[in-house]
């Protein structure tokens, strides 16, 4: 991607999230909520394109080290604001996720909830996640389906951003897939979120020492 349209795409976000409101709420998403006991406790995390803070906070809230990493600078404003609301800290990080880098072995688990990329950045961002998490880390990973499309209940509206679970299954090398699952399911999450939606869900782990 070149400098123009991240430029547009930084843009887009700040000005979602320049409301007072939190565009997609405070609460956790449900995914996340269900695999959190498999983390390590304690452990390092990172939250990817983490927006407004309310799933890094929430991991914060457990216990865990978390850095929250965005584009948008407006939203890690407004996620140190919610931390500092809840009395815990993260670590905010503004970079664009085709390109920054995520460490080598550095986490304990990599959450990437609802982030919909172009599929040859998303297949490279999902090659460096299992690069950065260390032996036994886990990803977590829900996004809108393929059969999102026209919905109108979340997600963006290029068919192409929608992932489809027999390509994210070959996007983690070499990791153990704990659960899978594509299908509809309720989301409630703020206004951009609302309804009955298809929904891909990874859980997988990278293999240990």
């Amino acid at each position: 991607m070149n400098a123009a349209p991240i430029d547009k795409l930084a843009a887009f976000w700040n000005q979602r999230y320049a409301a007072e409101e939190f565009a997609y709420g405070i609460q956790p998403n449900d995914f996340l909520v269900s695999v959190m006991p498999q983390f390590v406790p304690g452990g390092s995390l990172l939250c990817l394109a983490d927006g407004e803070g309310r799933n890094g906070v929430w991991l914060a809230r457990q216990g865990f080290s978390v850095t929250s990493i965005d584009i948008a600078e407006r939203g890690l404003d407004k996620a140190s604001t919610l931390a500092t609301r809840y009395g815990v800290s993260i670590q905010t990080r503004h970079a664009d996720l085709a390109t920054c880098d995520l460490g080598v072995e550095a986490w304990d688990a990599i959450v990437s909830i609802f982030l919909h990329l172009p599929k040859r950045v998303r297949q490279d961002l999902h090659r460096r996640c299992v690069a950065a998490l260390r032996p036994g880390g886990l990803m977590v990973f829900e996004a809108y389906g393929t059969g999102q499309a026209g919905r109108g209940t979340g997600g963006p509206p290029e068919p192409q951003l929608l992932a489809a679970i027999d390509d994210l299954e070959q996007e983690f090398p070499g990791c153990q897939s704990l659960h899978r699952f594509v299908g509809l399911r309720e989301v409630h999450e703020g206004r951009h979120h609302d309804g009955l939606g298809e929904v891909v869900q990874i859980l997988a782990q990278k293999p240990g020492r």
